[in-house]
């Protein structure tokens, strides 16, 4: 018998049984870690990762052979999930997928079991596929800036003193990435044809008053060391890594929500918290988007204000 002990292969959670398949494999080989103490660690987080992913279809990020092995993205929900997963069809051109909804902790302990480091949820909610509750900015440095990570600080500065000119509240993360995501939180009133040419509109605006170290120019080429203010995420069936999640990068770094004055923090990176490290932020500071949801406002009016600059 093996000096190490044998992790469980079943957890109870709730009133759910949760079997765990090679919880002792190594996912994270560099560290140790795991696939049961990923499955603790989104344990641990459950409670304020869930309002981020509770109603929504969501996209499984998995690595079967640890992170740094072949990775697939799974959209549509295999047969032998169990039927107390819930799923929700979601329409495609010429069909429809069966798409995964983590709605309780047992879920998301499952997809973990399932090797999936990283959840991607919809910026829609499943009874409106159609109309985008969320709006997403994505900041990576450009690979010839030299001042890197400094550039996308000065930059999410920039674009949250904007938006908050506008009249909305956006929040801010690192991705565990390269960068910062910055999240505005919508009514439900919009389309998402809408909410993208409104964002797009939004970097367009900044890019012009800093020519000099913002662009949206989508091809890199064509960008010349300006940080691209990356707006494409806010479409139809496209999706935002979850706050909370896992990125399959080394030391399995966690996308972590931030509050605007960490922002300052010059040990700030994307990588500065991980799986192992986040549990004591939350547990000392708390969750830094608590009461998030009351900051949902209209596009109409930051439109209007928005109009009135352009």
């Amino acid at each position: 018998m093996s000096a190490k002990a044998k992790t469980k292969d079943e957890i109870r959670i709730g009133d759910r049984k949760v079997a765990l398949s090679n919880p002792d494999k190594e996912l994270f080989p560099d560290d140790g870690i795991t696939k049961a103490e990923l499955i603790g660690y989104y344990r641990t987080v459950a409670r304020p990762m869930l309002s981020h992913l509770k109603d929504r279809p969501l996209v499984m990020e998995r690595y079967p052979d640890g992170y740094l092995g072949k990775s697939f993205f799974h959209k549509d929900v295999p047969d032998y999930f169990p039927d107390w997963i819930r799923t929700v069809p979601v329409p495609k051109e010429g069909g429809t997928l069966t798409m995964v909804v983590c709605d309780d902790t047992a879920t998301l302990v499952y997809l973990a079991n399932q090797a999936c480091i990283t959840p991607h949820p919809w910026l829609s909610p499943a009874d409106c596929l159609d109309c985008p509750d969320r709006l997403v900015f994505d900041l990576d440095p450009s690979e010839e800036d030299g001042d890197g990570f400094e550039t996308v600080r000065w930059s999410a500065r920039q674009l949250g003193d904007l938006l908050t000119e506008l009249g909305l509240r956006p929040a801010l993360m690192t991705t565990g990435s390269r960068g910062l995501h910055l999240l505005v939180l919508l009514d439900r009133r919009t389309d998402f044809d809408t909410a993208r040419r409104f964002a797009r509109r939004v970097a367009d605006l900044l890019a012009a008053r800093h020519s000099d170290r913002l662009t949206t120019e989508p091809r890199k080429n064509k960008r010349r060391g300006r940080l691209y203010l990356d707006t494409q995420r806010n479409a139809y069936a496209q999706t935002s890594v979850a706050p909370y999640a896992v990125r399959a990068r080394p030391h399995a770094p966690v996308a972590t929500p931030l509050k605007w004055d960490e922002l300052d923090d010059p040990e700030l990176g994307p990588h500065r918290w991980t799986l192992r490290t986040l549990p004591e932020r939350l547990d000392k500071y708390g969750d830094a988007w608590k009461g998030l949801s009351r900051c949902r406002r209209s596009l109409s009016g930051a439109e209007r204000r928005l109009d009135a600059l352009t």
